[in-house]
């Protein structure tokens, strides 16, 4: 697999987390506020865009979500 392809599938991990709480990007910025992150929903649909996010953005959006694991596979 490529980086790219990394990047899809991490993507597409917090994109499933977040349909699967039912939580918009405009929640999460709101969410992540609440845990002292400050991200506008603009920022946080960018950065899904893009996948090139941080493992500690993912950390910090997993947390507000109050997701507890991820599976790995489908």
């Amino acid at each position: 697999m490529t980086d790219s392809d990394w990047q899809e599938r991490v993507k597409g991990l917090l994109k499933a987390e977040l349909k699967r709480r039912g939580v918009s990007y405009k929640q999460l910025a709101e969410k992540l506020k609440e845990i002292g992150i400050d991200e506008t929903d603009r920022n946080i649909a960018n950065k899904l865009a893009r996948g090139g996010f941080s493992a500690v953005f993912m950390i910090q959006c997993l947390e507000a979500i109050g997701c507890q694991t991820v599976h790995l596979t489908a």
